[in-house]
């Protein structure tokens, strides 16, 4: 803790920075700065080429842009048909992250030996879980984790070694021991800091990664058919979603600089824990634990619509006017994803008889766009992105909402190994913007 002479001290500090750190808005017009790499319309600045994936928010007709129903595409294959091209107990996520790393999906011999290779490295270094996850435990998770993987490098002995078969080798070992640094990292806060019972369950080779998760979560271990190929499902909804996100392209950065696996997902991590990216859905879940408490009747449509007009005015939840889950940077009319996950979060609230809770979810989705288009006076269509519903899910499968984010990283990780791949193969410069300096000339007196 600071004294009270050095908080006012900081405090001095922060006026003059705020002074002198300010930016006239006039001056990125004047000098054509596309602020946050968007144009204005919006739209991400072209900074690179990827083959990894492709996503689609707008159309173009009759030499214009507009709004069209949302396309996320994995290696030249539509999610949807990857996803209904499982067999109904077939859990994808280790199929589709040899997708999204070598460009083609295995056949059955080829997706046996990747499984096998990635169960194989679910395994920490000896006393790794004691030594370093124990250590110092955090309610950030993605903190947790940030601290583990940089710990990692001292325990690989081909850490400099920068070919791309060691690099593709530590993409995959990472991707294995994502979720025991996440739930092992969850499990020692919640031991420490919360005072609960402390289990370490090991991961189990023949499962899935969804379905060692909820292992690991878990007392008991025991979880259910229908839980598990939910949480396999979100994994895979998750797990790549273009090189212009924020954490993506932080990878390519990191990685175009020569830094190492560790360093570069480390980094990536760092980016996707800002609650402008990967917390999103803990915002959805805050809302609605908010409407629920200001809402008396789920089928009272007016009710409802009265009250988010509340939140759109800012005048209830966060006084920020803004209906979380609603909209995306990309999308207009609809997130793929939702579309694609809304029947999998019916299943889950039958089985756990949330049919209510649903309810409420369903009849915000329905109206919320309504009320933002008129308020906003957007015509263009807001639909719900799939952060609306994946909160919910979490929560029916029992899941703390301190480990939301890291679940979302569980998933991510693949798609920056992938995004890793690809620059290393084709990256020949460091990345490396530019940013015009406004800077006023000063004589020393």
């Amino acid at each position: 803790m600071l004294n009270q002479g050095t908080e006012e001290y900081i405090r001095d500090l922060e006026t003059i920075c705020r002074g002198n750190d300010l930016i006239d808005n006039r001056l990125y017009n004047e000098y054509g700065v596309n602020r946050g790499l968007r144009d204005e319309y919006g739209n991400g600045v072209l900074t690179g080429l990827t083959t990894i994936s492709m996503v689609v928010g707008t159309a173009v007709k009759n030499g214009e842009k507009v709004p069209c129903e949302g396309e996320l595409w994995y290696r030249g294959y539509r999610i949807e048909d990857l996803i209904n091209g499982l067999k109904e107990t077939e859990f994808g996520f280790e199929k589709l992250t040899y997708l999204l790393l070598t460009g083609e999906l295995p056949n059955r011999e080829q997706e046996e030996a990747f499984r096998k290779v990635i169960a194989g490295y679910r395994v920490l270094p000896t006393n790794f879980t004691r030594d370093v996850i124990m250590k110092a435990p955090s309610e950030d998770i993605m903190n947790s984790m940030t601290k583990s993987i940089l710990t990692l490098a001292s325990y690989d002995e081909q850490v400099k070694n920068n070919s791309l078969a060691n690099n593709i080798r530590q993409c995959i070992q990472l991707i294995s021991e994502f979720p025991m640094l996440a739930v092992y990292g969850y499990n020692a806060y919640n031991y420490y800091e919360k005072g609960s019972s402390m289990y370490i369950h090991f991961p189990e080779q023949s499962l899935s990664t969804a379905e060692n998760i909820l292992v690991m979560m878990r007392p008991d271990q025991n979880y259910t058919a229908t839980e598990a190929k939910v949480l396999d499902t979100a994994l895979i909804l998750h797990m790549e979603h273009g090189g212009g996100n924020n954490s993506s392209f932080t990878t390519r950065v990191v990685t175009s600089s020569g830094a190492d696996t560790y360093s570069t997902m480390a980094a990536a991590m760092s980016s996707l824990k800002g609650p402008k990216h990967g917390g999103a859905n803990i915002k959805v879940m805050d809302m609605m634990g908010d409407i629920r408490q200001h809402i008396s009747d789920y089928q009272d449509e007016e009710e409802i619509r009265s009250y988010l007009e509340k939140i759109v005015d800012g005048r209830a939840f966060d006084q920020k006017g803004l209906i979380y889950g609603m909209g995306h940077a990309v999308y207009s009319l609809s997130d793929p994803r939702e579309k694609i996950f809304k029947k999998y979060v019916d299943w889950l609230a039958a089985e756990k008889h949330r049919e209510q809770d649903l309810l409420l979810y369903q009849q915000v989705e329905r109206i919320a766009p309504e009320v933002i288009a008129r308020k906003r006076h957007i015509f263009k269509g807001v639909s719900p992105n799939v952060d609306f519903y994946s909160g919910f899910v979490y929560d029916m499968l029992e899941i703390p909402k301190e480990m939301y984010t890291a679940i979302f990283a569980i998933a991510r990780i693949v798609g920056w190994s992938a995004h890793r791949i690809e620059e290393l193969v084709c990256g020949e410069k460091i990345i490396r913007p530019s940013y015009k300096s406004v800077m006023k000339k000063k004589r020393m007196n």
